[in-house]
């Protein structure tokens, strides 16, 4: 899988099969369903997970709750779009499958 099947799979009903939790979430959310990804990520305990659960509360407009995920994922709140941001993490991500 590639970022653009990724992508493509986003008009069907339900995640691609097989895809990491981590995926399913960004899948989720990017179908409008916040509280799905919220929801799958919130428990895990990895970097990973850490990052996506940065970006939904960047994306909800909790900043601080954001900036405080960010930092338990190593990273900054980037200054680029959320469009953008969920598209970074994605790439990374599918390339780890």
């Amino acid at each position: 899988m590639n970022l653009q099947t990724f992508k493509q799979s986003l008009t069907n009903a339900t995640p691609p099969a097989g895809v990491p939790v981590y995926l399913q979430a960004l899948w989720h959310e990017a179908n409008g369903n916040w509280d799905k990804a919220h929801v799958l990520i919130q428990d895990l305990p990895d970097k990973n997970a850490a990052w996506i659960h940065a970006y939904l509360h960047h994306k909800e407009g909790d900043t601080w709750n954001a900036d405080y995920w960010y930092s338990r994922a190593g990273k900054k709140r980037p200054q680029q779009t959320l469009e953008e941001e969920w598209e970074s993490i994605t790439a990374a991500l599918v390339e780890e499958v």
